[in-house]
């Protein structure tokens, strides 16, 4: 009996230390107009922007990168690290090393966000077939124009991110965990 109590103990610590965070950053090598519409559509959509704004956590290091970075993992999360949220016209990626920076902290679920501001501007969203967001802006709006902004121009068949859904489910640990011990145990 005390060694089945060991073997629970052990594969609790186990599961329990194995991280399963992701975050969504911003693609290298793209223009700084490619990361500023980015930027804006994640802004619009839901992320919380107010760590990036002047005299915030996450205003420095005061770049169209940097910002972008944080803007569209905030939208990430706050969609339930959903992999289709990730992706912004093929702009952004998910990545499993922490991104934040010195006194930056990058939320890694939907829970770490903070309270989205209401702007005097907002996008209305939809969900076509897919799942991937799709905004349309005002003339006004914080794209400027009339732009569709910056929702998927297709569907995306690339299913590099399907660890993700994978990693989110403690269910095959949970099944090996009973197995186990019922094998060890019973």
């Amino acid at each position: 009996m005390a060694r089945c109590l060991v073997l629970v103990l052990v594969l609790i610590l186990a599961m329990a230390a194995h991280s399963s965070a992701i975050w969504c950053i911003c693609k290298e090598g793209l223009s700084n107009q490619a990361l500023q519409k980015t930027l804006d559509y994640a802004c619009g959509a839901g992320a919380d922007c107010n760590p990036t704004h002047q005299n915030g956590p996450c205003f420095n290091p005061n770049t169209v990168r940097a910002h972008c970075n944080y803007a569209v993992n905030s939208y990430f999360q706050r969609k339930g690290q959903t992999p289709t949220a990730c992706d912004f016209s093929g702009t952004a990626y998910t990545v499993t090393s922490d991104p934040s920076t010195t006194g930056c902290s990058y939320p890694a679920s939907a829970s770490g966000t903070a309270t989205p501001v209401s702007t005097t501007t907002t996008p209305s969203t939809s969900l076509p077939s897919g799942g991937s967001p799709v905004v349309t802006t005002p003339s006004t709006g914080i794209l400027g124009g009339g732009s569709s902004g910056l929702g998927p121009s297709s569907i995306n068949n690339d299913i590099s991110d399907a660890e993700i859904l994978l990693r989110k489910s403690n269910l095959p640990s949970i099944i090996a965990l009973f197995l186990g011990l019922v094998f060890l145990c019973g």
